[in-house]
């Protein structure tokens, strides 16, 4: 998201240039910014921005609207070098290993390396035919608008200054074996304009013939429905993140003895759901609303995580003995006696209810729980649809219902080998 205000600023630079052709200079001086912002992020922030960069030059340069003296080396040479000053300096000063150049290094061992393929491999068009219609969500956006932007001889060279490059960077990266739709967020900015252009040449017609009056309601409509699918999908993702919230319950909601340090081990799905540095507790007060909380009995004990995933340690059974708690998705694979006292749900997929046939619950905790059953917003929310669920499903949808898949994520364990099993309050 930080490399993401670079690239929307950047390619906000490219459509300012048409109020002012008159000028040369000022035209120069906006390409140069637009290339600047964008290698500054590539370097700083994101390298997949390279990419993209170099698909808006080489445009540019083809169309003869920018030099390779007066626009290309300036922007190029300045983005780089700030960059990499401030990446590497401050990178540097935290990792404490000089040089270091964390995108550089991302990308050689992802791209030159091969290395991304380990994380899953999507076919070639994946991004055309799954991750941006998701990301427009609309499929008016993609189906209508933006033909009506490229078809508009008013709009239609703009548009082409949005459209070619940013196809061109998404083509260019589906080339690689492994694809998320996040790699290629910097181009909805760029439909999304040339999408508007369209609807707002179709809006302002809407009198003008009922073809016109039609496709105005239509797009009218679909945001509307686009908003509530939204809103749904916002609702739904909430679902995924199991590991946050079992390290919430760990933290807030289990009882822990005062003065002792607590250790604490993460599997590979609890931080790839939820679990980060945000969300762990200070070894002592650290901030300004740590030292306000002071009074509170859980600053008044440590905790100390681990992530490790060397494949020899997590075979090692004193490894596992130093650890007080575990959040773990497969419990068989934690070695020694541990106790599940608690397991968290998270999303896993829709189910189509028939008349009859009962929802399933979204989470529940096995009977051995710990976790003291106190009420929360999210218990609130859950309790409404419920109400909401059975009022519509029994008198508009005559039973038939969809209801969300949820299945166990993360367990939290409790090491019954040493003094922690005693220390959980039941």
């Amino acid at each position: 998201m930080f490399a993401f205000f670079f690239s929307t600023t950047a390619l906000k630079c490219l459509l300012d240039v048409y109020p002012i052709q008159w000028n040369g200079i000022a035209v120069t001086k906006r390409y140069r910014l637009a290339l600047y912002l964008l290698t500054f992020s590539g370097v700083v922030f994101r390298s997949e921005i390279a990419i993209l960069v170099s698909s808006i030059t080489f445009y540019l340069f083809a169309t003869r609207r920018i030099s390779i003296t007066s626009v290309i080396v300036p922007a190029g040479l300045a983005g780089l070098l700030i960059g990499l000053l401030c990446s590497v300096s401050i990178d540097s000063f935290f990792w404490q290993s000089f040089p270091l150049w964390p995108e550089w290094i991302g990308f050689y061992y992802n791209t030159i390396q091969g290395h991304s393929a380990e994380w899953g491999v999507s076919p070639w068009h994946f991004y055309f035919s799954n991750a941006l219609p998701r990301l427009l969500m609309n499929p008016i956006t993609y189906l209508l608008c933006i033909p009506t932007a490229l078809l508009n001889a008013a709009s239609r060279r703009q548009s082409l200054d949005l459209i070619v490059p940013s196809m061109a960077f998404v083509g260019l990266y589906s080339l690689l074996p492994h694809k998320e739709w996040r790699f290629i967020v910097y181009v909805v900015p760029a439909l999304t304009a040339v999408a508007a252009a369209g609807a707002s040449w179709i809006w302002t017609r809407r009198a003008k013939s009922v073809i016109y009056s039609t496709l105005s309601l239509a797009l009218v409509g679909s945001v509307l429905l686009s908003f509530t699918a939204s809103t749904a999908l916002l609702a739904i993702s909430s679902l995924n993140y199991p590991g946050g919230e079992a390290l919430d319950i760990l933290h807030n909601k289990i009882g822990h003895p005062e003065g002792h340090h607590l250790y604490v081990y993460f599997d590979n799905l609890a931080c790839q759901t939820g679990v980060t540095r945000f969300l762990e507790r200070h070894d002592g007060p650290q901030t300004i609303i740590d030292v306000l909380e002071a009074q509170n009995t859980t600053s008044q004990r440590t905790w100390t995580y681990s992530k490790t995933e060397d494949p020899q340690a997590l075979l090692d059974p004193t490894f596992w003995f130093n650890f007080d708690y575990v959040l773990a998705e497969r419990p068989e694979k934690v070695i020694g006696s541990w106790d599940a006292i608690h397991t968290v749900y998270g999303y896993s997929g829709v189910r189509l209810l028939r008349p009859g046939e009962k929802s399933e619950k979204a989470s529940e905790s096995p009977n051995n729980s710990t976790v003291p059953a106190t009420p929360s917003a999210k218990a609130t929310i859950a309790q409404a649809w419920e109400v909401a669920e059975s009022m519509l499903r029994n008198t508009v949808l005559r039973g038939w219902w969809v209801t969300l898949r949820m299945e166990p994520k993360i367990r939290i364990l409790a090491n019954g080998m040493n003094e922690a099993g005693e220390w959980i309050e039941t």
